[in-house]
């Protein structure tokens, strides 16, 4: 498969994707990014051109992957001129749609994974969602996926969107919570490495059992007696108090069922 692509974007899921695509031959011909630094620093490592500018990219790539955050990717489409190329959006909750007023070819490639750059990650392992606006443009997409990923699905918008929120149920909020727990042990010089243990039989524990029956702690039964001790520990943390309360609350009204 003799492609050549475009990367519209230089942040966490460009620089993971574009590095697994050429690194299966996949010729990269360019990097936009609207600041220079991120553009200039995923060129580097690909040894390809880059451009801050719109009215600069490369106008023969064969598909063009628009990693850009959410809110940015009408503003930046909009200045470009994409002919009958073939436009490819990565983003969990767009619907494909949000495409069609830039190209007659369009899709979706969703990589289901949490990306940081400074971590690698092995791509064959990431499940991905394709989805197209015709059948021709759907086998190319699901065969270049599986060309770096083992778990290739197609996926249409509105399901693609509950599966991005299942997402960040399961990612964003529960990291969240990490970042209270350190907040918390903190304030009484325990260092956060003392969760890691649990943080990963946790992790563990769903592979084997569902959540809901890995699930333990006070709020299953609500106990008050241990859930109100803790509330009143968390006097100094008001907006954590809160969230204690909702989410045991949650949990209790989920299990009482």
């Amino acid at each position: 498969m003799s492609l050549n692509f475009c990367f519209i974007g230089a942040g966490n899921l460009a620089t993971h994707l574009s590095k697994a695509l050429q690194n299966k031959g996949f010729n990269i011909v360019q990097v936009y990014s609207r600041t220079e630094k991120s553009a200039k620093e995923l060129a580097g490592f690909l040894s390809v051109k880059y451009t801050t500018s719109a009215n600069e990219i490369y106008k023969n790539a064969d598909i063009y992957f628009v990693a850009l955050k959410d809110s940015a990717v009408d503003e930046v489409l909009s200045q470009i001129n994409f002919g009958n190329k073939l436009i490819v959006h990565c983003s969990g909750s767009l619907p494909l749609s949000i495409l069609e007023n830039y190209c007659e070819n369009t899709g979706v490639f969703y990589p289901l994974q949490t990306f940081s750059k400074s971590r690698e990650v092995d791509f064959s392992e990431i499940p991905i969602f394709i989805e197209s606006n015709s059948i021709k443009n759907g086998e190319l997409l699901v065969n270049l996926a599986r060309e770096i990923s083992s778990s290739v699905s197609v996926l249409n918008s509105e399901n693609r969107k509950m599966l991005h929120i299942s997402a960040v149920f399961a990612c964003n909020f529960v990291n969240h919570f990490y970042t209270i727990a350190a907040e918390i042990l903190k304030s009484k010089n325990i260092p956060f490495e003392v969760l890691k243990p649990l943080i990963i039989e946790t992790a563990k524990k769903v592979q084997d059992i569902s959540p809901g029956k890995a699930q333990t702690g006070p709020a299953v039964r609500f106990d008050e007696n241990i859930i109100n001790s803790h509330l009143q520990a968390l006097n100094n943390f008001g907006e954590y108090r809160q969230l204690y309360m909702s989410v045991a609350k949650s949990i209790f009204e989920h299990y009482k069922k």
